[in-house]
This record gives C-alpha cells, sequence and structure tokens, in this order.
C-alpha cells in the first residue's frame, strides 16, 4: 500500500508542476524553438548536462502519460541532430514507458484482475505465447497512441524486461522519423524553408511511417506463419479453388474474369448443394404442392375444389428437370469456356502453396498456387439418436434420389428438425399427400425468428395437415417408430419414411486442414478478409459460416476471391451488415436485418410499425391475406433497423427493405416513391405510411390548423 501511495504520489506532483509551470507552453514546435534559440550557446558549453536534463524530462513526461512526447522527439531532432537524438529519445522513451507500465502494474492491476480475473486469464495465456510479437505489432503501427499501451499492458502478466525490450526495436523506426523530421525544422531559416525537399521529404516520411510499419509487420507475420515450408520459384496457378458450389463457382468466375490462371476442383456434382439437392429442387417441389393445394382450396377463388391425383414419379421428374434446365449455367463446359481450368476429383492441401488433386480418371497431379479458396460447402448433421443409422433415414440430400423411385408420396413421414429446410419439406410434402410429423426439441419452430412469427409458422403447418410436435426430443429409433421425450413421458411415432433436417456442418475433413494446423471451430476460422492463419489461404461459403445461404457465399466470394488476388495491393473487409433470409413455406416468411427478439438481446432501441395485408387490395384480390409488414425503426427515425415479412412473394417485397438498408435509405424516402396499383410491393409503402402518421409532427398540425381557421375568417 505504500509503495502504490509513493507511486500515486510522484505521478501527481508531475502532473501538478506540469500544469504550475505551464510546462505544455514549452512542448509547442513555438516553445521548443524558442528554448532551442535561447539555449545554444549553454548547450556549447554544456553538452553533457543538456542531455541529462532533456533525457530526464522526456522521461517524466513519457512516464507521467502527459502530451508532449511527439513535440520533444522532434526537439530532439532540432538540438542533437538525427544520430544522438535518436539515441536519447529511443533510450527516453522506453524507460518512460516501462515506468509508466510499472505504475500501473502497481497502482491497478490487483483490483482489476480481482474484478475481471476470468477474461484477463485468457488475454495473459495468449500473451504468454504472442505477448511480445502483439506488443511489437502495436508500437509500429501506431493506432493506439503509446501511452495507451504502456498502461493496459501493465495489467497484464507480461514480464517488465520483455516490455522494456521489444517496446525499445517496436519504437525505433517511428523515433527515427521524428527525429529526422526535427533536424530539418531546425534548419528553416525563413518561410521558403518550408518548400524543402527534405523538410518535405521528412513530413512525407511521418506520413507514410504507418505503411512502411505495417509492411514489415506483414512481412514478419508471413515469416513466422510459413516458417518450414518451401516456397516454390515459380507457380502453376494464380488461384486454386476447392469446390464448385456457388461460392467456388463465383470465386473461379471472378479470377478468371481479371485473367488470372485459375483451376477449380469438384469432387462431386458441379453446381453443388443448391442446385442439385438444396435450393432449386426444394423449390420445385414446393411449387408443384402450391398447386396442389390451390387445387384443394379452388373455392377461395369461386371454382370447384378438387382432391388432387399427385403420381409423385412425375411430380420428381418435373423437379430433376428444373435442375437439368439450370444445369448449364454451373457446368463444366461454361466455366471452361470461361478460362477456368476445371477438375473434377478431390482436392487435398499439403502446404500453402501446394494442392494434391486426385482425378477421377484416378491420375494425380500437385499444382502449384499463390492463393487458395476452400469453398468445399456444409453437409446434413445427423443426431447421434440410438438406432438412426438402422433405420434408413434420409436427409436433404438423399431423399431425391429416394423420391425418385417412388410412384407415390411416401405414407406417414417423421421429419426431424424445425428450421426452415424442415419446415419446407413438410409442408410440400403434406399437400402431396403425405401425412406429415414434424418433431422439434425446442419450444417453437424457426427459432431466430419472433415469436409471433414462430406461431404464425405453425398455424400455417397445422393449416396443411403437418401434425407439429414441439418441445419432442428424439431419443430413439426402432422398427419404423421414432421415440421422443416430451413433459417426462415418452411419445412414439410411427413413419414409413424418416427424414433428419436438423441443420448443416461445415465439410471440414479430408481436405489437408488438420495437417496444415488451419484453425476449425464448426466451420472454418477466418480473419474479417476471410483469411486463414495463412494469409494466401482463404475460405467462402457454408464452410466459413457465419451465414448458410446461397446468396451469402455468393457475396462472400467476391471478397475471398479478390483478396487473394490483390490483396497485396489492398484488401476488403466482408460486409455482413444486411444479410437477407427467406424461408420457403406459403406464405412466405422473409428478413433482413434485426427483429424484436435480437433488438432486445443487444439492447438496442427500437420502435415497430406494423402493416397487415388483410388490408391490401393485391391481397384481397388473390384470397393472400394471411401475413405481415413489420419494419423496426430508430425511436423517432426512419432509420430501418430491419423488416420481417409474412406474406405472398415476401422473398421479393424484402429487397426493397435490403435496397433501403444497404444505401441508408429510410422509410419516408419508400413512403415517396410510386408504387404501381395494384401490387403486393404496396405493402411496403403502407408500411411507411404507418410509420409517417405515428411520428407526425403534432405541433406543427395544430399550427397549420390555426391558419386554416384564420383563412377561413
Amino acid at each position: 500500500m505504500t509503495r502504490k501511495l509513493a507511486i500515486l504520489a510522484a505521478l501527481a506532483a508531475l502532473v501538478a508542476a506540469y500544469f504550475a509551470f505551464d510546462l505544455g507552453a514549452y512542448l509547442t514546435l513555438d516553445g521548443i524553438r524558442a528554448v532551442a534559440s535561447d539555449a545554444a550557446a549553454f548547450q556549447d558549453a554544456n553538452p553533457v548536462l543538456v542531455i541529462a536534463v532533456f533525457f530526464a524530462i522526456y522521461v517524466a513526461v513519457t512516464a507521467a502519460s502527459l502530451p508532449g512526447a511527439a513535440i520533444m522527439t522532434l526537439a530532439a531532432g532540432a538540438l542533437f541532430g538525427l544520430f544522438a537524438g535518436t539515441l536519447i529519445v529511443s533510450f527516453a522513451s522506453t524507460l518512460g514507458a516501462t515506468l509508466a507500465f510499472l505504475s500501473s502494474r502497481y497502482v491497478l492491476r490487483d483490483s482489476i484482475e480481482a474484478r475481471f480475473a476470468d477474461r484477463l486469464r485468457a488475454i495473459n495465456e495468449g500473451l504468454e505465447r504472442d505477448g511480445a510479437f502483439y506488443l511489437f505489432t502495436l508500437r509500429m503501427i501506431p493506432l493506439i497512441p503509446f501511452f495507451v499501451i504502456n498502461l493496459v499492458m501493465g495489467l497484464t502478466r507480461m514480464k517488465t524486461w520483455t516490455f522494456a525490450w521489444v517496446s525499445q526495436i517496436g519504437m525505433l523506426l517511428g523515433t527515427i522519423v521524428y527525429v529526422n523530421a526535427g533536424t530539418q525544422l531546425a534548419q528553416i531559416e525563413s518561410t521558403s524553408g518550408l518548400l524543402s525537399p527534405l523538410l518535405i521529404g521528412s513530413f512525407v516520411l511521418l506520413a507514410i511511417v504507418p505503411w512502411i510499419a505495417k509492411a514489415i509487420v506483414g512481412a514478419i507475420r508471413r515469416r513466422r506463419v510459413y516458417r518450414g515450408y518451401d516456397r516454390p520459384r515459380s507457380y502453376d496457378r494464380n488461384l486454386v479453388v476447392i469446390g464448385a458450389g456457388s461460392a467456388g463457382l463465383v470465386s473461379a468466375y471472378i479470377a478468371a474474369t481479371v485473367k488470372a490462371r485459375v483451376t477449380l476442383v469438384e469432387a462431386r456434382e458441379m453446381g453443388g448443394d443448391c442446385l442439385n439437392t438444396g435450393c432449386v429442387p426444394s423449390k420445385a417441389l414446393i411449387k408443384s404442392a402450391r398447386v396442389a393445394a390451390t387445387m384443394r382450396h379452388a373455392d377461395r377463388y369461386g371454382l370447384d375444389p378438387v382432391e388432387p391425383r399427385v403420381p409423385f414419379g412425375a411430380v420428381i421428374a418435373r423437379v430433376m428437370e428444373a435442375i437439368k434446365t439450370i444445369e448449364p449455367h454451373d457446368s463444366v463446359e461454361r466455366y471452361e469456356g470461361l478460362g477456368v481450368d476445371v477438375i473434377k476429383g478431390h482436392a487435398r492441401i499439403i502446404d500453402p502453396w501446394r494442392v494434391a488433386i486426385t482425378c477421377d480418371d484416378g491420375s494425380e497431379q500437385v499444382l502449384t498456387t499463390r492463393a487458395i479458396i476452400i469453398a468445399s460447402g456444409a453437409e446434413p448433421v445427423v443426431p447421434p439418436i440410438d438406432g438412426i443409422e438402422d433405420s434408413g433415414y434420409l436427409t436433404s440430400e438423399t431423399m431425391w434420389q429416394a423420391f425418385a423411385q417412388m410412384d407415390l408420396p411416401p405414407r406417414r413421414v417423421v421429419l426431424l428438425g424445425g428450421g426452415p429446410i424442415g419446415c419446407e419439406i413438410a409442408q410440400a410434402l403434406a399437400r402431396l399427400g403425405s401425412t406429415v410429423t414434424l418433431v422439434e426439441m425446442e419450444d417453437r419452430l424457426l427459432g431466430r425468428e419472433d415469436a409471433e412469427v414462430s406461431d404464425l409458422a405453425q398455424e400455417v403447418l397445422e393449416r396443411d395437415g403437418v401434425t407439429v410436435l414441439t418441445g419432442h426430443k428424439a431419443v430413439r429409433v426402432a422398427h419404423e417408430t421414432l421415440y421422443a421425450e416430451h413433459s417426462g413421458g415418452e411419445a412414439a411415432i410411427d413413419f414409413d419414411r424418416l427424414i433428419v433436417a436438423v441443420g448443416r456442418k461445415a465439410r471440414l475433413s479430408g481436405f489437408g486442414l488438420e495437417e496444415l494446423g488451419v484453425e476449425t471451430d464448426k466451420t472454418v476460422v477466418t480473419d474479417e478478409f476471410l483469411a486463414t492463419k495463412y494469409p494466401n489461404i482463404l475460405a467462402a461459403g457454408d464452410v466459413a459460416g457465419p451465414y448458410q445461404f446461397t446468396h451469402t457465399a455468393s457475396h462472400q466470394a467476391w471478397y475471398a476471391s479478390v483478396n487473394a488476388l490483390f490483396g497485396q495491393f489492398r484488401k476488403f473487409r466482408t460486409d455482413y451488415r444486411v444479410i437477407p433470409a427467406v424461408t420457403f413455406l406459403d406464405p412466405e416468411f422473409a428478413r433482413v436485418g434485426l427483429n424484436e427478439r435480437e433488438a432486445e438481446e443487444q439492447g438496442v432501441a427500437y420502435e415497430v410499425t406494423r402493416y397487415d395485408l388483410d388490408d391490401l387490395d393485391r391481397a384481397i384480390c388473390e384470397s393472400e391475406t394471411t401475413g405481415f409488414v413489420k419494419v423496426l425503426t430508430r425511436p423517432g427515425r426512419d432509420t430501418i433497423l430491419g423488416a420481417t415479412i409474412v406474406g405472398n412473394h415476401a422473398g421479393e417485397l424484402l429487397a426493397e427493405y435490403v435496397l433501403a438498408m444497404k444505401q441508408k435509405i429510410g422509410l419516408d424516402a419508400i413512403l415517396g416513391t410510386i408504387h404501381s396499383y395494384p401490387t403486393m410491393a404496396e405493402a411496403n409503402k403502407y408500411a411507411a405510411g404507418n410509420w409517417k402518421r405515428a411520428n407526425k409532427p403534432e405541433w406543427l398540425l395544430d399550427l397549420v390548423g390555426r391558419y386554416h381557421s384564420w383563412r377561413r375568417g
């Protein structure tokens, strides 16, 4: 305690002296020049004393974290020249920083550790491994003021000696540049001296030193991460892309467009899951199911309803025809025509610049490449339920092949999972004639959405005949029966087909990631530029997360490919600010940005504006009045935080809000935009109108009312 008081007293005395003697006036360019001019003769007669006094003042200023260190560094150049000034400042700044570091440690660390022990433990563990390099990086690139670094590092367990020597080396480049600028300032005799090449060069060097430092730090990082690997002298390719799903196709397309030599490797079907087992076939099936539902409920439109006959084989044949029609867009022939080298086979990364490819014909080759993009996608999750492996279960990937063998819809279907995929499949199969039971472990469907959205989704499914069992946890499967725990008991559900749709996981195995030490945690771990620990190995799409949407994969592919090919000049941080999502039930459920649940969890203040579709002319004409538009805005402002739309063509209606949020357009602009009549899109305008009415300026309207009253006499 005595030591803490002594440190605090010393710091308080330094600060008091700084203000009492108005020392800040001397720590300016004018002040330094005045002192240098007045003390020139004294300095010539007493050089050691002047150096000692300057050194002591510099140490005191930095130790007490007072402003003026940068000016004093310039002054060192003016007073002592480049070599001596650099030597003095280098040691004085290190000593002062170390004293500030120790002051923070002895005064604050114990109390901070007692309060934030868990958080600091993880930080200290990281600093124990890479603390010296991390500190060196902060010193080299002065984005954070050095006095902040001194104080924060004092709260950690970093050794004092490590802090001192790393700080001295890390600050050396900046010290040299500032001292050199000071030597040039000392030589100015008139205003014409301001235009001297040496002075201009010194300030240019000051401006670019962060870039130089960043380049040096980047080179050191690359040297560390690539240590032990043999870099090729030349490269076969500029880019190798692993996986020909949405992310891989777009990455290869961009690379070919900018004339890079790119190889695209795919072990399965071109187009990935979206074309072959996901988006395309599911939407084709949903359309057929919707037609069947329309026939069944034709009385809504004044027609005689009819129970549709469902030749399931023909329905699935149409689904496969849709895939076949779209297939040329993603084909080998098309991409080879674009200039992409396409190889059907399995790729494995053997070092940061080499990819081994086992081709479908059994041949093998190794390509050297400047950069690699991992776009291996995702696969269905199969939960570890007792007996499930012997149940003949299907997933969203395997069910299409099974369906193609059926003449009639499966009679009894149990579907595990109440997320978007599970809900879509459940409704479609129920409309086509299957008896469907949807089993969800959580207490509601579509768990990421607001409660009213989840409730409406369940209502829609039950209206189409789906039995929805929420709060049921599947525990075992035996003899075509699923057993699920619920409220302390056990429910038995018989099935002819069990479909598992509880989610998807990134494909991470077999690509050499483990051997290279590429970090994975459910997905490939990347930075904000989509790079792994190796800057030239990037990931995009489902394998990278955090979203599992085709449109997000394509979005990421732009960043991954541009950063892979041109990152040495400039890198782009991936922008996740406006990500739309649609669940293709009937009606559709679409969202972008925050919903109420997320806003409350994040502590974001918001207002809700709602417009129900049962008031919309076009919805009434089409007997499609189920749904609403719900917009979250900042309180009292038209800034859109998020929008949720439930209704016919909600996915299309959402695009207006996606554009508005991306371009920072508010509800006032949507209200002022002409929307064709009668269209579903008018719902967005009417929602904006509801916001306007709720936020109308009452005082101004009252004033206008008085004006009109006066005008009437």
